[in-house]
């Protein structure tokens, strides 16, 4: 692979200005690179359009200057937080973008479940590490989450998160947060209703996340499990399934 073509990445959607809606920065102003693929495929992910293959001739394969100037364009100009998500965004070469943009004053959040560490993680402002919980039907790799640490060499903000749906999942988050107990945790109820690919106005079982989320709290508050944050997707709550929000 020359490296013109290690420059171009595959992108699911760019948008915002928006807000983040979960985890340690939810509430913040950013502009959302949704890259395409992902070596996961979790039982409830609820962003499939950027995940399943099938879905790849919706993807663009794009270079930085590109995503760049579209970046900018979302933002007036005015340097603000860009978040990386996917899929997996850690499979895509996205050190040159984040170069890119801290040259104008722009920082940069990524979140990963920790199955591919890069170098590049070291350049990042935030890094969210988010395990998935038995009930994904995914298994943790501890030496490639590890190896993700290690490459962020503690230069970018790094955060724990945990999604959870049942009692397996809590007591995952428990262990997880037992083998890193210097990261601070952050736990999020899960939503057992996302969206099919091609319909981002699917339902959304807003009460059943709720009891969930009550659930949860009331977990961490009985255990004395004083040091998570219980936080819900808060995009979800706002806006439902709907994309590019």
């Amino acid at each position: 692979m020359t490296a013109a073509r290690e420059r171009h990445i595959r992108v699911s959607e760019i948008f915002g200005p928006t807000i983040q809606g979960e985890g340690i920065l939810i509430g913040l102003p950013t502009v959302f690179v949704r890259t395409g693929g992902c070596d996961y495929r979790c039982s409830w992910c609820d962003t499939l359009h950027a995940v399943d293959s099938d879905y790849r001739d919706q993807w663009r394969l794009m270079s930085t200057d590109e995503i760049w100037q579209e970046v900018t364009r979302l933002a007036g100009n005015r340097p603000l937080t860009v978040s990386l998500s996917g899929g997996n965004p850690a499979i895509q070469p996205l050190g040159p973008l984040i170069e890119r943009g801290h040259r104008e004053g722009y920082r940069f959040a990524l979140e990963t479940q920790g199955s591919v560490a890069k170098d590049w993680f070291a350049d990042l402002d935030v890094l969210v590490l988010s395990p998935k919980p038995p009930s994904s039907g995914m298994e943790t790799d501890w030496d490639a989450f590890d190896a993700c640490l290690r490459m962020a060499a503690e230069k970018p903000q790094v955060a724990l998160k945990v999604v959870v749906f049942d009692d397996r999942d809590y007591l995952y988050a428990r262990a997880a947060a037992a083998r890193h107990p210097d990261l601070p945790v952050y736990l999020q109820p899960g939503n057992h209703t996302p969206p099919p690919p091609d319909d981002d106005d699917a339902k959304v079982d807003v009460d059943g996340i709720m009891d969930r989320m009550l659930w949860l709290v009331d977990k961490v508050t009985a255990d004395r499990w004083f040091e998570a944050r219980v936080l819900p997707q808060l995009h979800v709550l706002l806006w439902g399934n709907k994309r590019g929000v």
